[in-house]
């Protein structure tokens, strides 16, 4: 079976997701731009868990940072999340 470039969006989508803490970073970063040690507080995970899954989402092109300091903020791409969105509803 071939697949369409909408169902390996989608596959990304749930790979992504499909990881409980990354989800909960994901919805975390929804709310507010956040640095790791906010996302660390806030899930309990270790800095290198945290930062592991951050990758991930940087990766993927759903999160981007802005270094302020010696703080690196992390923060959703709206239109980028809204894309995974719309090859899940596909």
């Amino acid at each position: 079976m071939l697949m369409s470039p909408e169902d390996s969006v989608a596959e990304a989508a749930v790979g992504l997701f499909g990881d409980p803490l990354r989800a909960r970073i994901v919805r975390l970063l929804a709310t507010e731009q956040m640095c790791t040690c906010h996302l660390i507080e806030h899930t309990g995970a270790r800095q290198t868990t945290v930062s592991h899954h951050l990758r991930l989402l940087r990766q993927a092109g759903l999160v981007e940072t802005e270094p302020r300091g010696r703080y690196t903020y992390y923060r959703l791409r709206p239109e980028a999340v809204a894309s995974a969105a719309d090859g899940l509803r596909d």
